[in-house]
């Protein structure tokens, strides 16, 4: 049994005189509970849960939910504003919680919501909570550094139901660039379910929207307004003089800033101390709520600490990789127990270790998001019109797919033969020969037909030129490789940002360039600004989505010319030196491979084409293997039939294919649990065969239990994950 198990006891403290108390010694004294260095409160809200509210009438929210219980998140529509132009912050965070949770999951009944999770399902899987509204309080407080720049906003939610005599706390750093209830679905439904506080963070990622055309930021709340009348609470404002903008501004009107990209402080580095910092508040807000005061009159006393207090951390995605970074760098024993799902883990080196499928090795496994993101920005478009990658179904969700682009993605394909990039005398030559690169840098044939789904929806194009930005600390006016970041209308044309999307944008955006409301832009683009989808590149003189700002994205990342190969120089475009300060920026987000001995459950599905599980979950689990040896507690368990955006599955054609690998995370952490609280031992490292649900596209039948089978206590031989040597053996 865990240490922390054990009860709470409410020592009684001796009555003496200040004059005792202060001849006990400083050694003496109480200990008292104190904010963590650079938090400030922002506000503390009590959420009754009352009632269900619907549309712009829902009065009374609650901590999980919003107020629009299970029948709300499930709803088609999103909850109207009373005023479209100035929601309020309430609103807002009603209609970010819509928005957060339907983000990760399928949200649809056949595929699962409201009967295999969702709201009304309680952790042993059965339909009990009716509407799943908890109330409690939320205390929402921002991280600062001092400059003004990195502004992390933490919400630490706390249901009426906490058990203060056998504490617990669940750590959610918000999935992908998500704003702070970015793990919503995961992370802060499971905790609040077990009666567990939840601290969120959206580790300094969010909706951090700019507009230099007239000033104005989010606030932490969402609200918008100027840079000034903000102040400190503004999310995030580019730093540029307004001479500077009004420069910039005449030059390339109506663009946008994010957060992400823009703050010039590369926030990744600080995903895992973020995630360690919220926890830290999180038991400082535990102790505003229920310890005595201090008899010294100087605080709370610290009755939650972090040797009394169980600990999960457990998230997702982008967050899934901030609590394996803060398990990592937890030198003073925070965290307990770490449940990461598909997460965007990075080593540190691709040497030492190795990675086998169906008793092969694998060529190329362990390198850096920016490195395979830049690889794929080039070849996917093509590599989507390979025999191999076509889906039937594509003709009945088009708007995802690169139907409707396929001139431009043949363009693409010439583009890249003419450049000598692949071979081939006709397009499906070319095409064939694209996915072959793509398989041979670590994709798998799993992924083959998510090419196009992952290109149609730019996925590849918003990373490539996102992350080097911000890795390479670039501000705004830099225009990184000719691309900045604007609304755009239906021909990709720069326009005016919409003021009623800009006043939702808390709520509607997720912290990317993935049109709501800022798309990718190449400003270099023949003819004028175009979004990627629409660019024409000068060295081609084609519409082939923008070659040459990926190909300069691609050099940013590996210092050399991808064409030609030659090492970038002082007068290149890119230059060595932007190359040398995104390479710089990339080292300082990789992982050591160290988890410190705490049990850690890593769950991935085997189709995830965004982070190629070959440079994610399976080379950082072999990483950890080899660094902690037989210390390591970490499992490994793959899901087959599974992908990255459960939000996919209800689109025709991944519902019969793909099932949700939401399911895991949620049995992933009552594994935790009862590791943690019962020392049941934790499943062990396995393949997870699962039965997709077939039928018609976009009519599949409904998910059942046997669609999605539990993870095994002991795996089947066959199934079972095993290490060879410094290898990690993935069975077929």
């Amino acid at each position: 049994m865990n240490s922390k198990n054990k009860p709470i006891l409410r020592v009684a403290l001796l009555t003496l005189g200040a004059a005792g108390l202060s001849a006990c010694g400083s050694s003496d004294d109480p200990e008292v509970s104190t904010l963590p260095s650079g938090m400030t409160t922002v506000s503390v809200t009590t959420y009754s849960a009352t009632t269900v509210g619907s549309g712009s009438t829902a009065a009374t929210q609650d901590l999980l939910t919003g107020g629009l219980g299970r029948t709300g998140l499930g709803a088609a529509t999103a909850p109207t504003y009373a005023d479209p132009a100035n929601p309020t912050a309430a609103e807002l965070r009603r209609n970010a919680l819509y928005a957060n949770y339907r983000g990760l999951v399928d949200y649809t009944a056949n595929g699962g919501y409201g009967r295999l999770y969702g709201p009304n399902i309680d952790l042993a899987g059965n339909d009990t909570l009716g509407e799943g509204l908890i109330p409690g309080r939320e205390y929402l407080a921002v991280l600062d550094d001092g400059t003004g720049r990195k502004q992390v906003t933490v919400a630490v939610q706390i249901p009426t139901s906490f058990d203060r005599n056998a504490p617990c706390l669940v750590a959610g750093p918000s999935s992908g660039s998500r704003g702070v209830y970015g793990a919503l679905a995961s992370a802060a439904e499971w905790g609040l379910k077990r009666n567990c506080a939840v601290v969120l963070t959206d580790a300094g990622k969010g909706v951090g929207l700019y507009d230099p055309t007239d000033d104005t930021v989010n606030r932490i709340d969402g609200t918008r307004a100027t840079r000034t009348a903000a102040g400190a609470l503004s999310h995030f404002a580019a730093t540029i003089t307004d001479t500077a903008r009004a420069a910039f501004n005449a030059a390339f009107p109506n663009r946008l800033a994010i957060k992400q990209v823009h703050s010039q402080v590369n926030p990744e580095k600080d995903w895992g101390t973020d995630t360690l910092t919220a926890i830290r508040y999180a038991l400082y807000a535990l102790n505003q709520e229920y310890a005595d005061n201090s008899p010294l009159g100087n605080g709370k006393l610290a009755r939650f600490t972090p040797g009394n207090t169980l600990v999960i951390a457990g998230s997702v995605s982008n967050g899934g990789a901030a609590v394996l970074r803060a398990a990592e760098q937890d030198t003073s024993g925070l965290i307990d127990g770490v449940v990461a799902g598909e997460p965007s883990a990075q080593p540190d080196t691709t040497t030492g270790y190795g990675v086998s499928f169906a008793g092969a090795p694998v060529s190329s496994f362990g390198r850096p998001l920016a490195d395979y993101f830049t690889f794929a920005n080039i070849y996917q478009p093509c590599a989507a019109l390979a025999p191999a990658a076509q889906m039937a179904e594509t003709s009945v969700y088009n708007y995802m797919t690169l139907t409707g682009m396929n001139a431009r993605a043949t363009n693409r394909c010439t583009a890249l033969a003419a450049k000598g990039l692949v071979t081939g005398a006709t397009t499906a030559d070319q095409a064939t020969d694209a996915l072959a690169r793509l398989r041979a840098y670590g994709w798998t044939a799993d992924n083959d037909t998510m090419h196009n789904a992952h290109y149609g929806l730019g996925n590849a194009a918003i990373i490539s030129a996102m992350y080097p930005t911000g890795y390479g600390r670039f501000g705004l006016a830099d225009n990184l490789c000719g691309v900045s970041f604007a609304q755009v209308n239906g021909t990709g044309d720069v326009v005016a940002v919409n003021a009623n999307v800009k006043a939702a944008s808390f709520a509607l955006a997720n912290g990317t360039a993935n049109g709501t409301p800022a798309s990718v832009v190449y400003n270099d683009s023949e003819g004028g600004a175009k979004s990627w989808a629409f660019a024409v590149s000068p060295s081609t003189h084609m519409a082939d989505f923008a070659l040459d700002a990926a190909l300069c994205q691609r050099a940013l990342v590996t210092g050399t010319d991808p064409v030609t190969g030659a090492a970038l120089s002082g007068v290149s475009t890119p230059t060595l030196a932007q190359s040398q300060a995104v390479r710089t920026g990339i080292s300082e987000v990789l992982f050591n491979g160290n988890l410190r001995g705490k049990p850690t459950l890593i769950m991935s599905g085997r189709s995830d084409a965004l982070l190629p599980i070959n440079h994610a979950v399976r080379a950082y689990s072999a990483y950890n293997r080899v660094v902690e040896g037989n210390a390591s507690q970490l499992r490994y368990v793959e899901v087959e039939h599974a992908q990255h955006f459960d939000a996919f599955i209800p689109f025709s054609g991944f519902d019969t294919r793909f099932v949700p690998l939401h399911v895991y995370f949620n049995q992933g952490m009552n594994a935790m649990w009862a590791k943690l609280r019962n020392n049941t031992a934790l499943p062990g490292s396995q393949v997870v065969r699962t039965t997709v649900r077939g039928g018609t596209p976009g009519a599949a039948p409904a998910l059942t239990t046997a669609n999605v089978p539990p993870m095994a206590a002991t795996p089947a031989a066959g199934d079972a994950i095993t290490f060879s040597g410094s290898s990690i053996a993935i069975p077929n």
